[in-house]
């Protein structure tokens, strides 16, 4: 994406704190390269992990496939951390219905609908879920 060398830039220079309380740079090691790939990613924090979702035609997260070490950019610092990849759409589904419960107002962007009790519709998450994955991050090594 044309902007990523710009995001990438502001997450490493003083100015970050625009950007990063929902946006880190991810760095992971490519499995046919072993050179370092840095991108920069919306995320969720769950609790005793980050949640990340992609386009699945997208494909610096294939590299996380079985699970990664990784270091994020986590506003002023750099955080060591191993991440996994949900491919299933099922998977995809469960985790999806959480992040909007944790985070109602992004479910516009992907095209979920929310019911009266600002519940995810399930037909739309299942529907996102066939076009996207789940990257869950755990901080540590």
């Amino acid at each position: 994406m044309w902007y990523n060398p710009i995001l990438t830039w502001l997450l490493r220079s003083p100015f970050h704190g625009m950007l990063s309380a929902s946006t880190m740079l991810i760095t992971v090691t490519g499995r046919k390269s072993g050179k370092a790939i840095s991108t920069p990613v919306n995320y969720v924090d769950m609790g005793e992990e980050l949640l990340t979702v992609s386009f699945r035609r997208r494909r610096w997260w294939r590299n996380l496939r079985g699970g990664a070490s990784v270091t994020l950019r986590l506003g002023d610092r750099n955080v060591k951390a191993n991440s996994t990849v949900i491919e299933d759409d099922e998977g995809v589904a469960k985790q999806l219905g959480a992040y909007f419960k944790k985070v109602p107002q992004y479910a516009k962007y992907l095209h979920v609908r929310l019911d009266e009790k600002g519940a995810p519709m399930a037909d739309d998450v299942l529907k996102s879920a066939k076009e996207r994955v789940v990257i869950l991050t755990r901080l540590g090594d």
